[in-house]
């Protein structure tokens, strides 16, 4: 387990330093040559299901981030970190992100309250987070768009406005469902997910591998 999370914390350090330069100004029959590339011709998906397949001697691992979204770590973590190490090592992550973090929830008749750490807006970005995850259901398209989001210094529901005009998302589904008692209900799993941890989690962002907190000796 060590040397596994070793091997992925060293992949996780590589940045993709010409990515927010790059347009889309290659021949079609290019677009795969590298993340970079599909990510901003808008073929990402495709690419990764069809042209990037899994070694079958390569090592799939279970990693998950537990995370808000306006914490300055998470956004830093994910925005540097972990996403342009997905678009490059994708293939054997089988990714989860979970946006709770360290927020308080009670319920109050029929639905839940939340309190988060950074305020009211973190809440809000945490659901639209949450309903993304649920609506689109494949990461190879919505984690581009959440990571846009916490790349982003505007409120949340401002940033999911400019990144949907970058990335292929519903936002007028994922908005409706942020505002309803589905997406609440969808938050409260978010909150069960994050609680149950074993150990609790003790700070933000909070990494597991395969199940197991990275922590764990």
């Amino acid at each position: 387990m060590a040397r596994m999370a070793q091997t992925l914390f060293a992949l996780l350090s590589v940045i993709l330093t010409s990515q927010a330069s790059l347009l889309c100004n290659v021949p079609s029959k290019f677009w795969c040559d590298s993340p970079e590339i599909a990510l901003k011709c808008g073929v990402y998906e495709q690419c990764y299901k069809q042209q990037w397949p899994v070694h079958q001697d390569a090592e799939v691992v279970n990693f998950t981030v537990y995370y808000e979204s306006l914490c300055p770590d998470c956004k830093n973590f994910i925005t540097t970190m972990l996403f342009p190490s997905f678009l490059k090592i994708g293939s054997i992550m089988n990714l989860t992100i979970v946006p709770y973090g360290n927020a308080r929830e009670k319920q109050v008749g029929d639905h839940w309250e939340f309190e988060c750490q950074h305020g009211e807006q973190e809440c809000v970005g945490n659901i639209i987070d949450t309903c993304t995850i649920a609506l689109v259901k494949n990461i190879a398209v919505y984690f581009p768009f959440i990571s846009c989001m916490e790349a982003s210094s505007a409120k949340p529901l401002d940033a999911a406005k400019v990144c949907a005009t970058k990335y292929p998302v519903p936002l007028d589904a994922i908005l409706n469902c942020s505002r309803s008692s589905f997406g609440n209900r969808l938050e409260h799993e978010m909150a069960v997910q994050t609680e149950s941890l074993q150990p609790q989690h003790q700070y933000v962002p909070w990494v597991t591998l395969n199940g197991v907190s990275l922590l764990t000796k």
